[in-house]
């Protein structure tokens, strides 16, 4: 029952992720995606900060740094930058293959040797977001398309990394994810100051819809995300993933008018339906050993569903 309720808490995560497009097409400043990973990342990280007062030691600030610049500084604006030039949702559709770059990266960087079933779970996955999101699509553009495939590798990336590296002891999901989202953010500052300017003056819609990606969709939904990845195994918590544009085309169906085809329908629920069998079967993930052996910490486990060795 446990796991079930771990497995809900991580969903909403890419559930709150698939409103941001409307959010942003709806509140917030248009042509501004650098600035507008920064407002997500940096003020959510700094809060956590405040909150749980801790602070890396050691190796990892090293560490926290390459997971912050894999999971935020370099994932938000690859992210927008394949949004802003892939008609049709096709960036969504690469990173609905994010689950399979986490099999493969499990057994290129863990040794995992990835079961056939999780192998075809994930081309399902892939293939009913294509469905939902294909329709219509134009033109591709190779510099968004190149984005996106490093986008989706950049999390992927960050996610199988986050498993393995685990916590250092004393230190929970909290601090975890505020330490990741503030060196993301420190990381894309500079960047957007020097591509987009000088902050753009904002009216009452736009601090709200800032407030809300930073408050809920970041700093919540990431927290429930690292959260997720220490308690289930890689490929569950990666198959999680196809929710956010799922989501995106619910709430652009519900709020925004737009129509939902035959095709598209049955691409969600194949999509839906291959989310759900990720979950199901295979053997329980055990949580990360914080026990120490010659002053070293065990890597977390990544044996659970769709994973043997």
């Amino acid at each position: 029952m446990k796991r079930h309720v771990t497995v809900l808490l991580t969903a909403l995560a890419p559930v709150s992720w698939g409103t941001t497009y409307a959010v942003t097409t709806e509140f917030l400043p248009p042509d501004r995606p650098l600035f507008t990973g920064l407002m997500r990342a940096l003020p959510a990280g700094l809060l956590l900060l405040a909150l749980t007062r801790v602070l890396p030691r050691g190796v990892w600030w090293a560490k926290a740094a390459a997971l912050g610049a894999l999971n935020i500084g370099a994932f938000f604006p690859l992210l927008f930058v394949s949004a802003y030039r892939l008609p049709g949702g096709m960036a969504a559709v690469v990173g609905s293959a994010g689950p399979l770059f986490v099999v493969g990266l499990s057994a290129l960087l863990l040794g995992r040797r990835p079961a056939p079933r999780t192998l075809v779970t994930g081309v399902a996955a892939a293939l009913g977001v294509s469905l939902v999101v294909l329709e219509g699509a134009g033109a591709l553009d190779l510099v968004g398309v190149l984005a996106a495939v490093a986008s989706t590798v950049s999390m992927a990336t960050g996610t199988v990394l986050t498993k393995r590296w685990g916590r250092p002891d004393g230190v929970g999901p909290l601090a975890l994810t505020a330490w990741q989202l503030t060196a993301g953010g420190l990381l894309i500052a500079p960047i957007a100051l020097l591509a987009e300017g000088a902050p753009p003056a904002l009216d009452a819609r736009a601090v709200g819809g800032y407030l809300y990606l930073a408050l809920a969709n970041t700093a919540v939904a990431y927290w429930l995300w690292f959260r997720g990845i220490g308690r289930l195994a890689a490929t569950q918590v990666g198959f999680l993933g196809p929710l956010s544009p799922l989501t995106a085309a619910v709430v652009g169906w519900a709020a925004l008018g737009q129509t939902l085809t035959p095709v598209q329908l049955a691409g969600m629920a194949l999509a839906f339906a291959a989310t759900v069998a990720a979950q199901l079967g295979g053997r329980k993930s055990r949580p990360f050993s914080r026990t120490e052996k010659n002053g070293r910490k065990d890597s977390m486990d990544l044996t659970g569903s769709g994973l043997r060795r």
